[in-house]
């Protein structure tokens, strides 16, 4: 990397392996490409199951399963300043010089923010999903959302919607936010090697079945984008 600083990077979010999802993948496949430009990257999430304390995966990945169970959706319950122990730990203890949180509603991401920005570390927030305005559950999210990143050094979103369902939900300036866009790597997915046929279209959904990601409407249009179209399969 040449005179370029290399960084001691702390990535936490309740959402990780072995639970398999976006945010997952995200966080594994962004830290495994850190690695390979001669980063450090360690991992934070809660415990799984008998999967507790230090694990290590591939290409030198060091994660922490702090011993905290989740209780709703994968997330731990909110303590505020219950993980700043063992957070506080990690932070010294690997010289982390930049903490990446990931994902509005993981717990151990707001709370490891707050921590890393009490102690005087550079904090990153990326947003993952669109959140709504209206519903308790949103509004309740919103506010700690406001609350977390005041002091956030830069939010990454995963598209241009994204970045402003986050500037409106967070009240962030623009210029604190930046939008990368999540990519196929065309290493691992390439054109299929024979022409597909014109005659029947196959439409591919990939995604985790939650409502959040609209799952309920899926089930609604197949069903009559089939009757309206014999040609299309999905």
């Amino acid at each position: 990397m040449g005179d370029q600083k290399r960084h001691k990077i702390l990535m936490v979010s309740d959402f990780f392996y072995p639970n398999f999802g976006g945010v997952e993948n995200h966080i594994y496949y962004i830290s495994q490409c850190l690695l390979k430009l001669s980063h450090k990257v360690v991992v934070l999430t809660h415990a799984n199951g008998n999967r507790s304390g230090l694990r290590y995966m591939t290409g030198g990945l060091k994660v922490y399963y702090i011993p905290w169970k989740p209780f709703l959706m994968q997330n731990t319950l909110p303590t505020f300043y219950g993980t700043l122990p063992i957070i506080r730990t990690i932070l010294i203890r690997e010289k982390i010089t930049l903490v990446h949180g990931h994902q509005a509603f993981s717990t151990v991401c707001h709370e490891a923010l707050m921590h890393a920005r009490t102690m005087g570390y550079k904090v990153v927030f990326t947003d993952h999903s669109l959140y709504g305005f209206a519903d308790v559950g949103s509004i309740h999210m919103n506010n700690v959302l406001q609350f977390t990143l005041a002091d956030v050094s830069q939010v990454i979103c995963v598209s241009h919607t994204s970045k402003e369902n986050t500037v409106l939900r967070s009240r962030l300036p623009l210029e604190k936010v930046f939008v990368i866009p999540n990519v196929v790597d065309i290493a691992m997915f390439r054109p299929a090697p024979e022409k597909i046929s014109q005659d029947e279209i196959v439409i591919v959904v990939i995604s985790r079945l939650v409502y959040w990601k609209g799952a309920d409407f899926l089930v609604e249009v197949i069903p009559e984008v089939c009757r309206l179209f014999p040609n299309v399969s999905y």
